[in-house]
This record gives C-alpha cells, sequence and structure tokens, in this order.
C-alpha cells in the first residue's frame, strides 16, 4: 500500500496545478474519487466534492476530509525524484507536497481504512492566492460539521487557529517630468512610495502579529521622473482587532507619507480572512492527538500566523483541525518529504477515520 501511495503521489505532482490551472488536477481526482465509490462532482467555482458512504458501521456522522489542488510557482514540469528515502524535484521547480502529499495520503487511507463513518471530501482550488476556492466553496454541498484539513507540514503539530489577513493595495500617482532637463516640474512617484514605505512597521511586531510589503512596481525610465508606482502591503495577527487596528494604522503612514511630495495616493484594502480558532480539547483535535499516537507520534497544538482553508470552515461553522502530511520546506525549490513521514501520516488517517466511527 506504501509504493502505491508513494507512486500515485509522484504522479500527481506531475499534473500542473498552479493557483487558477487546476481542472486537469481536479479532473484527475474526481475520477480517484469515483473508483472509490463516491458520488463526485464540481461547484460552480470548479472545486471538487466527494462522498463516500460509510464502511464498516452505521449510524454515525459523517466527517469532512479536505485537501487544496493548486501549488505554488515554479509548478509545471515537475519531476519527482526518490533516493534514500526522500522524495524531491529533479529541476528548478516545486515538488508540491503541499499538498498533493495530503491528498495522496488521503487517498490511499481512504483505500485500505477497514471502518469509516460517511466521508465528505472537499478539494479546493485556488488556496494559494487567497483561500478563494474554500471561500467560494457550495456548502450546500456539504452535511459534516467536523472534520480535518491536511495541510500542516510537521506531524507533530495541530493546528487550531489562524490570523485575521489584510492585503493592502497602493498606487502612488506623481507627475511626469525629464530628470535631467525639468526635474522640478515633476513629483516623483517612487520617492513617496519610498517614504510610506520606510515608515511602516514591518515584520515580526509581536508573537502573533506580522506586517509586510511584497511587491513594488514604478517607472520606466531612468532619466523620467517617474509618475506611478504600485506596492502590495500586507498585516495579519490572531487577534483579529489587532489586525484591523493595524491596517487603519498602516493606511494612514502610507497615505500621509505618500501624499507629502504632492502625489495621490489610493489605497484598497481588503480583509481576507478572520482570526479563529477552536478549543484545544474539543473533538478534532482529541481525535487527532489520539490517531498521532498510533503513528508513534506525541503532538501538541499551535497558532500560526499564516492562514489554511480552515480558517475559513471554522468561520463557516464546520469545526476543522489541521493535521500533517510530513512536506518540508514548502513553498521552495528544496521542498521535499520523507517516505516515512508519509507512512506515519498514512496511519493517522486511517485512525482518524477509525476513532470518528466509534
Amino acid at each position: 500500500m506504501t509504493d502505491r501511495m508513494i507512486q500515485q503521489f509522484m504522479e500527481m505532482v506531475r499534473i500542473p496545478s498552479e493557483s487558477g490551472n487546476e481542472a486537469d488536477m481536479i479532473a484527475y481526482l474526481k475520477k480517484e474519487f469515483e473508483a472509490l465509490g463516491a458520488e463526485a462532482q464540481t461547484d460552480a467555482y470548479g472545486n471538487l466534492v466527494a462522498k463516500l458512504p460509510a464502511k464498516g458501521c452505521e449510524g454515525k456522522a459523517p466527517i469532512l476530509l479536505s485537501c487544496h489542488a493548486d501549488t505554488v510557482k515554479p509548478g509545471v514540469g515537475i519531476e519527482p525524484v526518490l533516493a534514500d528515502g526522500v522524495i524531491r524535484s529533479a529541476g528548478n521547480t516545486i515538488l508540491a507536497a503541499d499538498d498533493k502529499a495530503g491528498i495522496a495520503e488521503m487517498l490511499e487511507a481512504l483505500r485500505i481504512a477497514e471502518v469509516r463513518p460517511p466521508v465528505e471530501i472537499a478539494i479546493s482550488r485556488q488556496e494559494e492566492i487567497g483561500l478563494l476556492g474554500v471561500k467560494n466553496l457550495d456548502y450546500s454541498l456539504l452535511t459534516a460539521r467536523r472534520g480535518f484539513l491536511l495541510d500542516n507540514d510537521t506531524l507533530d503539530t495541530i493546528v487550531i487557529g489562524g490570523p485575521s489577513y489584510y492585503a493592502i493595495d497602493v498606487t502612488i500617482t506623481g507627475r511626469a517630468a525629464h530628470a535631467g532637463m525639468e526635474p522640478e516640474k515633476g513629483i516623483n512617484a517612487i520617492q513617496a512610495a519610498a517614504r510610506a514605505i520606510g515608515a511602516l512597521r514591518l515584520g515580526r511586531l509581536d508573537h502573533e502579529t506580522t506586517a509586510n510589503v511584497g511587491v513594488i512596481e514604478g517607472g520606466i525610465i531612468r532619466n523620467g521622473v517617474p509618475d506611478r508606482v504600485r506596492f502590495l502591503a500586507e498585516c495579519r495577527s490572531l487577534v483579529h482587532e489587532k489586525a484591523a487596528a493595524l491596517a487603519e494604522e498602516m493606511e494612514g503612514i502610507i497615505r500621509r507619507e505618500g501624499e507629502s511630495n504632492g502625489a495621490t495616493v489610493e489605497i484598497t484594502t481588503n480583509n481576507l480572512c478572520k482570526a479563529v480558532d477552536i478549543p484545544a480539547d474539543s473533538w478534532t483535535v482529541n481525535t487527532a492527538v489520539t490517531a498521532l499516537k498510533t503513528a508513534g507520534i506525541e503532538a501538541s497544538t499551535t497558532f500560526i500566523t499564516g492562514f489554511t482553508d480552515a480558517s475559513i470552515y471554522n468561520n463557516m461553522g464546520i469545526e476543522m483541525a489541521v493535521v500533517g502530511i510530513g512536506a518540508r520546506l514548502e513553498h521552495s525549490t528544496d521542498e521535499h518529504i520523507y517516505v516515512e513521514d508519509m507512512e506515519k501520516a498514512l496511519v493517522m488517517v486511517v485512525e482518524l477515520l477509525r476513532l470518528s466511527a466509534e
């Protein structure tokens, strides 16, 4: 069974599915779940929802298992290589263990589990670019009120909380001029943006709050006063009120500093995710802890300032704990995964199914 899981994982990572281009991966998975006996369909947004009947038990409430189908870039032309018990990418790409290792572990567990309650499966699109798939998921297709998201990296932690997240898009407009002949007639948008960014509090502000500027674009020619700059900022916190206050602070600083040389500033701020957590003694957490002990792992709970689909599920009233899949250095070309960790994750998922059927 392990060999089959590993081979399927290596097959899946070869299917390109960068965010926004997941159709082939979703189609592949629809056939895989149907082969397991599931009723599978895509919703209007292209997310995959599948349902499997109970096995070896009766009268149990359904649980939800979820992963995401998309990957970050560079995720085209992935060629996985297995050597010394570790799977890596052969080239200058990610491996896509995030989250295809989770999908492979889920599929194999559903094949081999002798006991399970009714299982609902949701495979989302566009998780990596703002949880767009799960935000647009057709929740009328789901009846489960609790479950597990297979999308944490480490096996010995269970994620029970995620942050509020604000995306701040800024456009600063100055006035173009020749930089050598008449610079005094221009308003330098790059200078205005630099002042604004330089005045922001960035990085880790406390143990639960961060801020960042990740993209800046502007200017066309060396000898022209640039009239337009665009930059993308963000802030997040495990406390919603902190994130909201920080977003407001950043907006004020950007506007004040950006306008200080006569430029105009346009700011669009979106709260893409609201902080949420589940109790450390909730059913999903206790079940995950017990399942991991079966795999020889003593797990603890944690909060992260990254975000996962579980933030949306929990805000929608579906209790979801995030469990590990074994991926390491995800979102980089050094991403890799140990076969041993995938085997442990498989044991965990099979046990999750069994415990959910008790």
